[in-house]
């Protein structure tokens, strides 16, 4: 992982490792084609076990979000990507705003989600 990306949090097990990730191809920050870190190496960072980031990967595989290889790694699939600009700029504008405000990301992640749902038939 790159500095400017924030290492998910250890207490979250697979599931929130695998949220991170989902999240890192979303917004772009990963891109189609990039490797993942080996699952030794993101799990001696975390502090967890290897099982627990083995987990997430395999997770993430069933979803096809990201393609597994022996002896190349775990790497973002080719047709995933991030989402549309247009999105990924309101995004940023909102995350900008909410810590202008002092929201905290649990909190806009929240809200985010009843939007989201409110929505959805």
């Amino acid at each position: 992982m790159n500095e400017a990306e924030t290492a998910p949090d250890p207490r979250s097990g697979a599931d929130g490792i695998a949220d991170h990730f989902r999240g890192l191809v979303a917004a772009g920050m990963l891109a189609a084609g990039d490797r993942l870190p080996s699952v030794r190496q993101l799990a001696r960072d975390l502090g967890v076990a290897p099982g627990t980031v083995a987990k997430a990967f395999q997770r993430l595989e069933s979803e096809g979000l990201v393609t597994a290889r022996h002896g190349s790694g775990t790497r973002v699939a080719e047709r995933r990507g991030a989402l549309p600009p247009p999105v990924l700029v309101a995004l940023r504008r909102a995350v900008d705003e909410a810590d202008r405000h002092g929201v905290v990301g649990e909190d806009l992640r929240a809200a985010l989600d009843a939007m989201w749902n409110a929505t959805r038939p």
